[in-house]
């Protein structure tokens, strides 16, 4: 496990503690969390960015502001996706909280 990923986890391990229904898996390669079997978070392997699913005019929002980039893996941007470079605990935690309600909420 790298520093990124290790970091991703240090963040995740209470949410994962207070509720059942989040669990640990992967998403196109990268580790991740669900909820309720759904994706909502995750941090990519190799640039360290969180990456979390929010509703896609939050994710434009957040784009303006700079606070995230879109993400596009293979140059095809998936607009209810954000990626966060920034590494700061408080963003993250906040940002994937945002999206596990997100997420949850449209299960």
């Amino acid at each position: 496990m790298n520093e990124n990923e290790s970091f991703f986890w240090e963040l995740a391990e209470p949410l994962l503690a207070q509720d059942q229904s989040l669990t640990k898996s992967t998403m196109m390669g990268f580790p991740c969390l669900r909820v309720n079997g759904d994706f909502f978070a995750s941090v990519h392997q190799k640039t360290g960015d969180l990456i979390v699913k929010l509703p896609a005019s939050r994710v434009l929002d957040l784009i303006e502001t700079e606070v995230g980039e879109p993400f596009a893996p293979n140059g095809r941007r998936f607009k209810e996706w954000l990626s966060v470079p920034n590494r700061d605990a408080d963003l993250w935690t906040q940002l994937i909280n945002e999206a596990r309600k997100f997420v949850e909420a449209k299960s």
